[in-house]
């Protein structure tokens, strides 16, 4: 199995799909019109790699903005890791948020509450003098 990644553009995040790492990533915006043409590689990757999961699985979210169609593909993500974690494997979801932003803050929490999964949040706090990111 070959691992996958999809560079960042303007309204499609970063995904790094490693199969020898035990963490897996998603970062930036996503809010382009078809999110499943887009995403169709990462559903299939995941699909493939939840039939022989790495011993421990983490996929951090670190999302900045998600539309619609977007959102419909990181329940696709949390479907295929709760039936992962359902079936005894050890899965779990990092939620990385930007310090002030309640809206992605809140969509996690609510993404907690539909899945059984275990959720991990985490600010992401901006640094102002040196204009850089680092999470809590």
């Amino acid at each position: 199995m070959k691992n996958l990644y999809l560079k960042p553009t303007e309204e499609t995040p970063e995904i790094i799909l490693d199969r020898d790492k035990p963490e897996f990533k998603m970062s930036g915006k996503s809010y382009m019109e078809d999110a499943t043409a887009h995403y169709i590689k990462v559903i299939e990757w995941l699909e493939e790699y939840s039939t022989g999961p790495n011993d421990k699985t983490v996929f951090i979210f670190e999302l900045e903005y998600v539309n619609t169609a977007s959102s419909k593909i990181v329940n696709d993500i949390l479907d295929i890791l709760e039936d992962m974690y359902l079936e005894g494997n050890e899965v779990k979801v990092e939620w990385h948020y930007f310090e002030d932003d309640e809206d992605m803050f809140e969509l996690g929490q609510e993404y907690e509450e539909i899945y059984e999964l275990p959720f991990i949040f985490q600010e992401i706090k901006y640094d102002r003098p040196n204009n850089l990111f680092e999470v809590d």
